[in-house]
């Protein structure tokens, strides 16, 4: 099942304990209007932790103010750097963290943009290492995301890599581009060309990895998210790519199966 609808905008939304969303206005990407979603999580120590960043406004920087100071500012991709001087003129001190190649791009943008840490690809940073899962989307040099896993509310968090967007909420005319990208709210999954970009073997590897999280709850950059059944929304989502290495294994089991019965 989907999330719910977007508005209002600009706001904290609580989903689980420590954990929230904040649904910003639909912007304009390439011939789409799309949502954007951000996510916030307070660690341990009292500390926001802020994914995919939304527009700031005064009044969700003062929602924010008053449930802890923004320590850790996170962008999942490439596509994540317009609103971020924004949010670093407002907390200076906070740090940034990029996935791989994001660092690169911020230094060759005309803005003043600053991206202080590059993410591990394999493990948790220390500042939230046992509160929060971290891992790169390995198989596209093109699409580059890293996703995390709260593991107090057993929620994935990603950025793009599912999209589900609500064609009823678009103008007539866009609604064939979200059909022919496969990413309609009522079955939401990675865009067909972003699809076309990834070695299988390696997505396979990393959905797999995003499957054994088991998570309750899939929270999206883009469309409705997912409240609960986050585990099997996964296998949907990744259906036809899951299907096929299930298939493939199963094949293979039985074959070694038929060589030890001959022996």
């Amino acid at each position: 099942m989907t999330g719910p609808a977007h508005a209002p905008y600009d706001t904290l939304k609580p989903i689980a304990d420590g954990i929230w969303i904040i649904d910003g206005a639909p912007v304009r990407s390439n011939w789409l209007m799309r949502g954007t979603r951000a996510t916030v999580v307070k660690l341990h120590d009292g500390s926001l932790w802020v994914y995919a960043p939304t527009t700031l406004t005064t009044n969700l920087q003062a929602e924010l103010d008053a449930l802890g100071p923004v320590k850790h500012l996170i962008v999942p991709n490439t596509k994540y750097l317009t609103v971020l001087p924004v949010w670093q003129a407002t907390y200076m001190d906070a740090i940034v963290y990029g996935a791989p190649g994001v660092p690169e791009l911020a230094e060759g943008r005309a803005e003043r943009v600053r991206v202080d840490c590059e993410l591990d690809i394999d493990q948790a940073e220390a500042e939230w290492d046992g509160q929060l899962g971290q891992m790169l989307v390995r198989g596209s040099w093109r699409h580059r995301e890293m996703v995390f896993f709260h593991h107090d509310s057993a929620t994935l968090i990603l950025a793009d890599l599912i999209q589900a967007h609500d064609t009823n909420a678009m103008p007539a005319w866009m609604r064939p581009i979200v059909w022919l990208a496969g990413t309609e709210h009522t079955d939401g999954k990675m865009p067909y060309l972003m699809a076309r970009g990834f070695n299988r073997e390696a997505l396979e590897e990393s959905v797999e990895k995003l499957i054994a999280f088991a998570p309750e709850r899939v929270i999206l950059s883009q469309g409705h998210w997912y409240q609960s059944n986050g585990t099997a929304e996964l296998q949907r989502a990744f259906r036809r790519l899951v299907g096929s290495q299930q298939w493939l294994r199963a094949l293979t089991t039985m074959e070694r199966m038929r060589n030890h019965k001959s022996k």
